[in-house]
């Protein structure tokens, strides 16, 4: 995978981060809302997080100075 194809693949994992977040709060403000809906979304959202944290860190690597 070319450095390109890398951030072009965080920015949709990113995409779909801030999509769950809102799916999430619209399922909690929605009242007697699906319980496991909610907790499978948020396990989602923690998978992409690790992703996401996981391409930053490969495209921005640590420089100790």
């Amino acid at each position: 995978m070319t450095e390109d194809e890398m951030r072009k693949r965080l920015e949709a994992l990113r995409l779909e981060h801030r999509d769950l977040d809102v799916a999430i709060d619209a399922l909690s403000a929605g009242g007697g809302s699906d319980q496991l809906q909610v907790a499978r979304l948020k396990k989602r959202k923690l998978l992409l997080k690790d992703q996401i944290s996981m391409l930053e860190d490969y495209l921005i690597p640590d420089i100790i100075a």
